[in-house]
């Protein structure tokens, strides 16, 4: 799915996603990926929040305050003890489908919010 490019900052853009992966401020990204505020990283896996502390700690020290976590073509919950986790740290969580995950961060990284996300790609079907 291409997506319309709204006036935004110097931040990572999300120009594309569909199945297997990500263009993102023009550079193609395969698989899964973790955007912060001034770089994209690949991630082993959009929805391995089992043991949230190294997320926690990336995020931190990048200066995210929310994270977005797109989980495929479908939401999914978030546990309640990442929830929480998150939450001791002063870091918001929202998780939704990698669309709306990728429309999101786009919005909120163009009115500069420290917003980062964690996007799995669409898997094939």
């Amino acid at each position: 799915m291409e997506l319309t490019e709204a006036p935004r900052s110097n931040r990572p853009f999300v120009e594309r996603y569909g199945i297997g992966g990500f263009r993102i401020s023009g550079k193609q990204w395969r698989g899964s990926v973790l955007i912060l505020t001034n770089r994209v990283t690949p991630w082993s896996s959009a929805i391995h929040l089992a043991t949230p502390q190294p997320l926690i700690d990336v995020l931190a020290a990048d200066g995210v305050e929310m994270l977005i976590v797109g989980f495929g073509d479908s939401n999914r919950l978030i546990p309640a003890f990442v929830r929480n986790s998150f939450k001791e740290a002063g870091l918001m969580l929202e998780g939704m489908d990698t669309g709306a995950a990728c429309r999101t961060y786009n919005l909120l990284a163009g009115e500069r919010s420290a917003v980062g996300a964690l996007l799995a790609a669409l898997p094939e079907r």
